[in-house]
């Protein structure tokens, strides 16, 4: 029985180096897994996702869909506006680097309200510091208030009024922690007003 398997073992490990063709000329051709086909093919950074990971929201602008806000959950905002080809992160210096959600004022483009803070609760989330606003299309950001929310969930902008603007935040309460109570929405009545 050990001859056998002897004999066996031999085979099967002489069978790979036998078989193998040292001709490479006659064997060019090995169809499309061949490194001809991926040799144009270069590494590059496509944004938020290699960088940062979980995606929480976008902000399209709708008379140029080239142009876009992706919210990242563990990454800040990154914009385009090539349709994703290059991202720019655009919140990088303003505190917290949790974004939970986006939205763009449907009257004016330029105007992004951003949630700071993860809405979707996960092993580990990142909590944020407020609710944020651009009108320069993300060039700078200004704190607009809630700094003890830690999360904001959803903006609406109300389309036949800018100054009305809506907001689901989780807060905490309790020491410690143990219930978390959704406010369902916030309203502000003045867009210079801070929350």
């Amino acid at each position: 029985m050990k001859k056998l398997f002897l004999l066996f073992l031999i085979f099967f490990i002489s069978f790979p180096i036998i078989s193998q063709d040292d001709d490479t000329t006659t064997n060019k051709n090995k169809g499309p897994w061949s490194s001809s086909t991926f040799s144009g093919l270069k590494l590059r950074s496509l944004g938020p996702a290699f960088t940062s990971g979980r995606i929480a929201d976008f902000a399209v602008n709708p008379d140029d869909p080239t142009e876009y806000f992706v919210a990242a959950a563990s990454g800040h905002i990154w914009k385009t506006t090539n349709s994703g080809v290059t991202f720019k992160p655009v919140f990088d210096n303003y505190g917290a680097y949790s974004i939970g959600c986006l939205r763009m004022d449907p009257n004016n483009h330029n105007v992004i309200w951003a949630g700071t803070g993860e809405n979707n609760h996960q092993r580990a989330l990142g909590y944020g510091n407020g609710v944020y606003k651009t009108v320069d299309g993300g060039a700078s950001w200004k704190n607009m208030g809630l700094k003890e929310s830690r999360q904001i969930g959803m903006i609406q902008v109300d389309p036949r009024n800018s100054n009305i603007v809506l907001l689901q935040l989780k807060v905490l309460f309790g020491v410690p922690v143990v219930t978390e109570v959704f406010i369902k929405l916030l309203m502000v009545e003045r867009i210079g007003k801070k929350f």
